[in-house]
């Protein structure tokens, strides 16, 4: 079976299982608003940070599913702090949750707790970050992070039209997620496995020099911290030299990317901004891109990222095996874990549409 149709196939299953998305605004401590005495028993739910609109809609989007299909949700946001969720899971634990879902804010640091719901026979659903060193994660629901990356660094080499110009060279930097995060790694490989060969070639040029993935990840992913950097290097290495692209993998970043490069008069006059990527297609990047700034996102219905995660929840609530199309890539350090990746899709000006189409955003929510 092919992944897309796998995909297709398994999130058709899952969507019976939801009737609505419509968001519950639960507050960070949680309770779902359902009769106590619900028969579904409690989904607890760990997502990182409220400060990403993404989160939000993960955290809404599964508890209105799994509300649906008739479990109690205890929702909780560990506002990037591992102490936090940590704190949040072990509490989940001591209540008696049924199911555990986790965006672990830091996946390495999650032994500890997932041997304290093993111990307490509670399976265990890791969220598009992938929980690391561990034997206890019965599944992982994700989108194709490896993809992720490609679909950046090939938007890059298009829209500079590298194959079409051999003989001419651009500058470009190169930024990556947080160093925490076991999908940072996927989405830079992603990303370089493409550009790689411009790079090795001279067509492509990085003026820092900083090339190594330790050398250009971004602690939390914060937007802040990329404008920083960014501002370095522009002082550093780019005065009166042109700067063609910023590989970013995630809009945040790239809101900082551009916020630098906006500083410097990229965007004002003769001077378009260079070629940015980024991920999540959240609304403030979307508007950027319609607007000329950044210039690409990977749109992650993670809609669908939720209903996933409640068709592997049930199923382990059940005793049976979640359906998955990947069992050999996501090696946590201790077991591969087996997983179901989604598709992602490369957005642009020319056809961010499809978001519209998909009732994933409204006009009035791009327009306004």
């Amino acid at each position: 079976m092919s992944r897309a149709h796998a995909a297709t196939r398994t999130l058709a299953v899952a969507a019976a299982l939801a009737l609505s998305l419509t968001a519950c605004g639960q507050d960070s401590g949680g309770g779902g608003g359902r009769d106590a005495d619900a028969e579904g028993g409690t989904v607890g739910i760990a997502m990182p940070t409220r400060s990403s609109e993404r989160w939000i809609a993960d955290g809404d989007n599964m508890v209105a599913l799994f509300e649906e299909a008739g479990y109690e949700t205890d929702l909780q946001y560990g506002e990037n702090r591992v102490e936090n969720q940590i704190a949040q899971i072990e509490n989940m634990i001591a209540r008696g949750h049924d199911l555990l879902v986790i965006a672990a804010i830091d996946g390495t640091s999650m032994s500890n707790v997932l041997q304290q719901a093993a111990d307490a026979d509670i399976p265990v659903v890791s969220y598009d970050r992938l929980l690391l060193n561990s034997e206890h994660v019965d599944s992982y629901a994700t989108f194709d992070n490896h993809q992720v990356g490609q679909l950046q660094g090939q938007y890059i080499v298009d829209a500079l039209d590298l194959e079409g110009r051999p003989d001419e060279s651009f500058n470009i930097e190169l930024f990556a997620g947080s160093p925490d995060d076991n999908n940072t790694r996927y989405f830079f490989e992603g990303a370089l496995g493409v550009l790689d060969p411009y790079l090795e070639s001279g067509q492509l040029v990085v003026r820092s020099g900083q090339t190594e993935l330790n050398a250009v990840t971004t602690e939390r992913w914060d937007g802040g911290t990329a404008q920083n950097r960014m501002d370095d290097l522009l002082t550093a290495h780019y005065r009166g030299e042109p700067l063609d692209a910023v590989l970013s993998p995630y809009d945040g970043i790239s809101i900082g990317v551009l916020s630098a490069l906006r500083s410097v008069g990229y965007g004002s006059g003769d001077t378009p901004f260079p070629v940015v990527t980024g991920q999540d297609a959240e609304l403030a990047s979307v508007k950027s891109i319609i607007a000329g700034e950044q210039t690409q996102t990977v749109y992650k219905d993670t809609r669908e990222l939720a209903r996933l995660a409640v068709a592997m929840g049930e199923a382990l609530l059940a005793g049976e095996e979640p359906e998955t199309n990947d069992t050999e890539s996501y090696d946590n350090g201790v077991k591969v874990v087996p997983a179901f990746l989604l598709e992602p899709v490369s957005v642009d000006a020319d056809n961010y549409q499809i978001m519209i189409d998909e009732g994933y955003y409204t006009e009035a929510d791009i327009t306004g």
